[in-house]
């Protein structure tokens, strides 16, 4: 068990890595000149080696790389090329106010999630079955965008319970934030559960059709019981690789719901430095994705092996007896049998 958790650390650790060598040649290989365009077009060309001079663009860009990824090793970005400030305190912000949004969503959609899922498969070929299979399909087939306008334009404009947008921008106080969060959760939520709610109800009607709960039930077994004692626990791994891209996806910055609602958070703030060619910003936004969506997966591979033994590598060794042949028994010295031709 220590060795294949080990074997999954180390691999998330190599993908970290790939994506932090990807992130940045990514970023080094877009067109144009960053110097030229913070700049402007009107900037002498003395003016423009000076700031490729200043940002160390005219150095090799491997020995950039190795700079870069030392010090973002150590939580250090650099400094924003439009603002001057250091890119850490901004990303981190900006990711902290994306968690106001992020996590109240990953609890009540989850749980919203698997709780319809699994009435939805154990009442299969009902009329719940049937429309909760139904408004999955429509929540699947409506953009965020259109469900976040008609939000907006319910519970905002033609309600106004909830602001429609934050103002105050990534300055937002906590109790700025908590009212014009409401309406991105709710969003958030919508576009998440379909998703698990359907791959719930699958798996729990091929639990439910196994030969083990067919067993259980011909036993005498209640159904309840035989649903949530002998099926739920092994149809929910099916379930593990969907709830943790959802969870990665909503850690990663919501880029569509957070530019919708002009939420100040990780989305936001890349759509604002891709606008503004911050690379600095861009490279730190990128790795802390990354880095979310590695550690996601990798809890739920663990999660994944707690629960289903088969998933764990086998700790007993093949025999060194050669196929065919009995291993010959030698008697021991000590034995008082006599052994006669």
């Amino acid at each position: 068990m220590v060795i294949a958790i080990a074997r999954r650390a180390a691999t998330a650790v190599v993908t970290l890595a790939l994506s932090a060598f990807f992130v940045f040649f990514a970023t080094q290989a877009l067109p144009g000149d960053v110097a030229e365009q913070l700049l402007g077009r009107n900037a002498t060309p003395e003016a423009v080696a000076t700031l490729r001079e200043r940002l160390g663009l005219d150095t090799n860009v491997w020995l950039r790389f190795v700079e870069w990824l030392g010090n973002a090793a150590t939580g250090d970005f650099g400094v924003s090329l439009v603002s001057g400030n250091a890119v850490a305190p901004v990303v981190w912000t900006a990711f902290s106010h994306t968690l106001i949004i992020a996590v109240p969503a990953i609890v009540f959609g989850i749980g919203l999630s698997v709780l319809l899922g699994v009435y939805a498969g154990a009442r299969r070929g009902r009329t719940a079955d049937s429309a909760i299979s139904v408004a999955t399909l429509a929540a699947m087939s409506i953009p965020e965008f259109v469900v976040a306008t008609v939000l907006v334009l319910v519970f905002a404009i033609a309600l106004p319970i909830f602001p429609a947008v934050v103002l105050a921008g990534s300055e937002a106080t906590f109790g700025e934030l908590v009212p014009a969060a409401i309406l991105p959760i709710v969003t958030l939520i919508l576009a998440m559960s379909a998703y698990i709610v359907r791959a719930t109800r699958t798996s729990v009607v091929d639990g439910l059709e196994s030969e083990h709960a067919i067993s259980a039930t011909m036993k005498g077994v209640a159904p309840r019981r035989v649903l949530w004692r002998h099926v739920l626990p092994t149809a929910m791994l099916p379930v593990l690789p969907v709830i943790a891209l959802n969870v990665a996806w909503l850690l990663g910055g919501v880029v569509v719901v957070e530019s919708v609602f002009n939420y100040p958070g990780l989305g936001k703030l890349m759509i604002d430095s891709v606008s503004t060619r911050d690379l600095p910003v861009l490279q730190a936004i990128a790795l802390l994705s990354a880095l979310v969506y590695v550690s996601v997966n990798l809890l739920a591979d663990l999660v994944a092996m707690l629960f289903d033994p088969r998933q764990r590598p086998s700790n007993t060794r093949p025999s060194k007896t050669r196929p065919g042949r009995a291993a010959r028994r030698v008697p021991s010295p000590t034995s008082t049998t006599e052994v006669t031709e």
